[in-house]
């Protein structure tokens, strides 16, 4: 089998390496969390898929890295057009492969993937650079060069949108990238490819090997042809990653876990509070940036978990295709088990579960309750751990200094959201908190000129404007004397 239909889409199913597609002597199975339903064998590579790709990227790096800026600006941006003529079938599928919602994907996250492009694209001709400087009358002029192949391995909670947070700076520096998307959620890569075809990206500058993660990506992560790795996901496969990277001095770029605090001071606006905190149930819980730990001053405890009860009861959860649905499935039946296990050992340890805890029993399937565990103990893992699905905790603090505390006492800093009334007040804490991202009466708003990634155990450099270019490119300062030169 060699291609499927999803939601109506023909969606090729092998690999694309070198502008082709190549399949695998061996596939998995990829199913819909929606309803389980199947959606297709994909082909399933190794380190003999990765060697082929590679060595189209290395082949490709050439040609790619000496087409002038503007060129590859232009690329870029017949990309984000044809994500644009094509954002209602990405949407379908990403929908039926992730069970994210239709949508959030026709509104916000595919118009997002072209985003990227265009952005990256603009950030490569107009805004990259620095002024040439002056020492002892030398001229320092700096530069970003293209470094080589960028091996990305990206996430299943947002596929293809996190993929091109990568991919759209990469190609802009001149890098070729080999991409190796979430086994869970494999679809969307496939038709991105096509697009770049389209779009008259050379063959072999972008290139994607579907597979398992350590099979795969073990294989790609370790090979000696990448001059960059970036990597999201979990701490355990970042420590795997910068060990295989380490023998090739690989430079990395990590994105990782997060254990996000919620801080409600006593000041804070109670509706816009709770609004909020509900909206860390976003995705189904699965986004690494949430605030899951809600953090509220014991004088408001009361009223705030009373408005977090009912805006909490007004979300509808069911399949996400349906635009009057909230919240959708978990991703696969092995991440289930996995948030389900967390607040089962909670409840077994005598935690409060004040809200949900369990399988929604009318949707069955991979559908959780969005939940809410009450005063948990501390140090407990279901208030230190990741648990990447619609489980918050919830705890009280008396003084400032308890908040920080009990908001920076984790191995994490990815982010962190704080509500008050008071300017100063919440510049005071949000100014102490470890984090890489801070919202003050707001959430999720994200630009891309602004550095993104975590502190701590989140991750391991910065994502976004510049900071892309000097992670993706070679970054070369030239220095030119007064002297010396011929009349």
């Amino acid at each position: 089998m060699t291609s499927v239909d999803v939601a109506g889409i023909p969606v090729d199913t092998r690999h694309y390496i070198g502008g082709e597609r190549i399949a695998s002597a061996s596939t998995f199975t990829n199913t819909s969390p929606i309803d389980s339903s199947f959606l297709g064998e994909i082909a399933r590579g190794g380190a003999v898929e990765v060697d082929l790709a590679v060595e189209a990227a290395r082949r490709a790096f050439p040609i790619w890295a000496a087409t002038p800026p503007a060129e590859r600006a232009a690329t870029l941006i017949r990309i984000a057009d044809l994500v644009d003529e094509n954002i209602e079938a990405l949407a379908n599928v990403e929908t039926m492969d992730n069970g994210a919602l239709l949508r959030s994907h026709l509104r916000g996250v595919m118009p997002r993937v072209a985003h990227n492009f265009r952005f990256f694209a603009d950030w490569l001709v107009n805004h990259l650079g620095h002024p040439d400087f002056e020492t002892r009358g030398h001229v320092n002029h700096v530069s970003w060069d293209p470094s080589g192949v960028a091996g990305l391995i990206t996430p299943w909670n947002a596929p293809l949108m996190l993929s091109t947070w990568k991919i759209a700076p990469a190609l802009a520096a001149g890098d070729t990238v080999v991409l190796k998307p979430a086994e869970w959620t494999p679809l969307t890569a496939s038709l991105f490819a096509d697009l770049t075809k389209r779009a008259g990206l050379p063959d072999g500058a972008f290139n994607v090997v579907q597979g398992i993660g350590r099979e795969a990506g073990a294989a790609l992560v370790a090979h000696p042809g990448l001059s960059r790795i970036s990597f999201t996901g979990s701490v355990p496969t970042a420590k795997t990653i910068a060990r295989a990277a380490a023998d090739n001095l690989t430079p990395c770029s990590f994105e990782l876990g997060g254990k996000s605090p919620f801080i409600v001071l006593a000041d804070a606006d109670l509706e816009l509070a709770a609004s909020l905190a509900v909206e860390q149930y976003d995705n189904a819980g699965q986004v690494c940036l949430s605030g899951t730990r809600i953090l509220v001053h014991e004088s408001i405890e009361a009223e705030f978990t009373e408005a977090f009860r009912r805006k909490a009861g007004e979300l509808r959860q069911g399949d996400p295709r349906d635009p009057e649905t909230d919240i959708g499935p978990q991703v696969h039946a092995t991440h289930f088990d996995r948030v389900k296990g967390f607040v089962d050992r909670a409840r077994a340890e005598g935690a409060d579960i004040a809200m949900g805890g369990r399988p929604n029993a009318e949707l069955g399937g991979l559908y959780f309750q969005p939940t809410l565990v009450h005063d948990p103990a501390p140090g407990s893992e279901i208030v230190t751990a990741e648990i990447f699905g619609p489980v918050l905790t919830m705890q009280t603090f008396a003084t400032d200094e308890q908040a920080l505390d009990l908001a920076n006492g984790t191995e994490f800093g990815l982010a962190a959201v704080v509500v008050s009334g008071d300017r100063q007040h919440a510049e005071s804490i949000s100014s102490r908190l470890v984090a890489g991202t801070i919202w003050v009466n707001c959430f999720f708003v994200r630009d891309l000129r602004a550095p993104f990634g975590g502190s701590r155990k989140s991750g391991v450099g910065r994502e976004g404007g510049t900071w892309s270019f000097d992670f993706y490119a070679d970054v070369k300062n030239t220095v030119v004397a007064p002297h010396g030169w011929k009349e």
